[in-house]
Formats: C-alpha cells, sequence, structure tokens
C-alpha cells in the first residue's frame, strides 16, 4: 500500500533506536523525508549510517538535541522551522520504589517525556494549520493504564499523553491537521531484549522461556503473549502519520496486543 508520504518531512525525537528507529525505516520506505533525533550527535550519525544502509537513497538526516533542554529545543527550531509530520516519540524510564525516587526523577521523566512533546507541538502545530495539513502523534504506552508498581512516574508521564493528545486534536477542528496516540504494549526493543538476556543469565534459562515467563506471570493481561516487534508498531504509527488516516482525529490507537483490556 502506498502511504501517500513522498515528500513530506518527519521529525521523530528520539529516534536512534527502538521504536523510533523502526518508525523512521518505515518512513523512509514510503518516501518520506526523515529527521531523526538523539542526544548526542555520534548516537545521530551511528543511526543514519544504519538507516542509509537498510533504505539506499533515503532523504535521511539528524539533528542531536536532548529534549529535555527548552534552549536546545529552540535551537532545533531554527535548524527545522517546519514539518508536516511531528513524532513525540522521545522518553526515559526508571524502575524504582515509589518510596524511593526523589522529586528530581519525576521532574526528569516529566520534562523528557511529557513537556518535550508540549514544546515541539506548540511550535509546530500552528504552522501545520497554517500550511492546511499535518500529522502530530505521541507515542504513550500500556502503562499509561496498567501502572507498574515500580514504573508510577513513567505512567504518570504516559497517562499526561493523552490528554494533551485528544485536547490539541481539538484545536484542529475542521482541518486537514489530526493529533492522535499511539499505545504501544510490550515490544521488543533493544531495552527489552537486553532485560530478556540478563534475566536468561541471572536465572539460566533460554531468552524464549524468559519471554514465556513474563507473560504468564507478569503481562498476564496480554492477548498477544509474546512483545511485539518495534517494526509491528512504527507500521502503526507510518499509517496515522499518512494521508490516508485523514479520518482518525482526538484517538488513541493500541497497539497492546490486548494487555489494556476493554472494547475501546
Amino acid at each position: 500500500m502506498d502511504l501517500q508520504l513522498k515528500g513530506k518531512t518527519a521529525f521523530i525525537s528520539g529516534s536512534t533506536a527502538g521504536i523510533g528507529f523502526a518508525i523512521a525505516k518505515v518512513l523512509l520506505r514510503e518516501g518520506a523525508i526523515v529527521i531523526i533525533n538523539g542526544r548526542r550527535e555520534a548516537g545521530v550519525e551511528e543511526a543514519l549510517l544504519k538507516l542509509r544502509a537498510a533504505v539506499p537513497g533515503a532523504q535521511a538526516s539528524g539533528l542531536a538535541a536532548d529534549l529535555s533542554q527548552p534552549a536546545e529545543i529552540q535551537a532545533l527550531w531554527s535548524k527545522l522551522p517546519t514539518v508536516d509530520i511531528l513524532i513525540n516519540n522521545v522518553g526515559i524510564y526508571t524502575s524504582s520504589s515509589f518510596f524511593e525516587m526523589e522529586d528530581a526523577e519525576w521532574y526528569q521523566q516529566f520534562e523528557v517525556n511529557v513537556m518535550s512533546g508540549v514544546r515541539l507541538s506548540r511550535h509546530y502545530l500552528p504552522k501545520m494549520l497554517a500550511n492546511k495539513w499535518g500529522r502530530i502523534l505521541f507515542i504513550s504506552s500500556e502503562c499509561a493504564t496498567l501502572v507498574p508498581s515500580d514504573l508510577i512516574a513513567y505512567s504518570m508521564t504516559k497517562t499526561a499523553l493523552l490528554s494533551i493528545s485528544r485536547g490539541l486534536a481539538q484545536l484542529t477542528k475542521g482541518t486537514a491537521v489530526t493529533v492522535n496516540t499511539v499505545i504501544p504494549g510490550s515490544t521488543l526493543s533493544e531495552g527489552a531484549e537486553q532485560f530478556i538476556a540478563d534475566v536468561a543469565q541471572k536465572e539460566n534459562k533460554t531468552p524464549e522461556v524468559v519471554e514465556a515467563d513474563f507473560f504468564s506471570e507478569v503481562r498476564t493481561s496480554s492477548l498477544l503473549q509474546r512483545f511485539a516487534s518495534v517494526e509491528e508498531v512504527a507500521n502503526t504509527v507510518c499509517y496515522l502519520a499518512s494521508p490516508l488516516s485523514a479520518a482518525t482525529n482526538g484517538a488513541a490507537i493500541k497497539v497492546d496486543g490486548g494487555s489494556m483490556g476493554g472494547i475501546l
């Protein structure tokens, strides 16, 4: 299927690895012009090499910026005044006891996971409205409603994205600009792969057994009963970033393997 993305410019925050990198790859294959982002120049350059090898002739570039810092976001705006597609993907988390987590860790996760998307959207949404087309997507998480006890701060940030996204969508009423949220479930990113490998080594199990145990003992609500691939999440994101998704606005789209339950 042609997603009609040729020539569209997309910026993806936090996209040197994981879901963000997979989104970049799919968009490039669809002919979009993609700008990736990471905190460090070296990481951005390494990711660009991989993207260009995977998609020969791709129009890919990168901007290094720490999106927890307002000054670095403003510097990014000067280098990239407008985009057609904004994907607010960057996210960090700390697995920690609620009773031990300091205020600074809460604020850090809020700055990166929430305020980066707020600041980027505040800059690019008016330009999309003026240009009469645009897509903004927030990448949330199943933790927005499942709320693991060691990820309360992270879960709070991912829940916040749902409200922000819906509120921004209401500002696009009657236009060709849309704002939506994608909610991935347990996804086999590099971090998840490392988690599986560490547990496998510690408990003298195979990675396959560790994954099976995770879904039988921890994420028992999953209907998929396996980790989704980053590509499976990216495919949904890229459809919503395309002109084909014009009738979807203000929505929260689950790619959670059924883990969050419910009929909506």
